[in-house]
């Protein structure tokens, strides 16, 4: 079942063109690295990762970006080339879409859910939940949300 989508997604009801959207992120839990990789840093080394987390705690970043009808199409596919995870399809509609993923990779697994809403052609809004654990019995939670808006059809260069 890795790298399988169960059921064909429809595509969201978007305009193409600039798009501009607003993240924000919460992490909590060690990151899901390598106990070997862990045993080699120094106290600070591992002080200084946790300390990148906790800044980035909450603060929004907002991106601007180009959405072409090969974007859409490609979204589609979710990932599909990773045959590490599975996709399952929840919901798919032209305003709504739900996919649960579930990614074995060595000693780690991730699981997770992601949540899109178009409630028209020129906004977006989601939501992502992520547990990634380690085979070290260390675990990660990551909760997201983004909100995304038309800015015009014409990209900027």
């Amino acid at each position: 079942m890795a790298g399988v989508i169960l059921f064909a997604a429809e595509p969201l009801n978007v305009k193409l063109g600039q798009w501009e959207t607003t993240t924000t992120m919460q992490m909590s839990g060690m990151p899901a690295i390598p106990q070997d990789a862990l045993d080699k840093m120094t106290p600070q080394q591992r002080q200084m990762i946790e300390e990148r987390m906790k800044s980035m705690q909450g603060k929004p970043t907002t991106t601007k970006y180009c959405v072409k009808q090969e974007d859409i199409d490609k979204a589609m596919k979710f990932g599909t080339d990773d045959k590490e995870c599975t996709r399952t399809i929840v919901t798919s509609t032209s305003t709504a879409q739900e996919i649960k993923i579930e990614c074995n990779r060595d000693t780690n697994k991730s699981t997770g859910t992601i949540r899109v809403d178009a409630p028209n052609r020129e906004n977006v809004k989601g939501t992502i939940q992520m547990n990634v654990s380690s085979g070290g019995g260390r675990s990660m939670n990551m909760n997201g949300s983004f909100v995304s808006k038309w800015l015009g059809a014409t990209c900027e260069k």
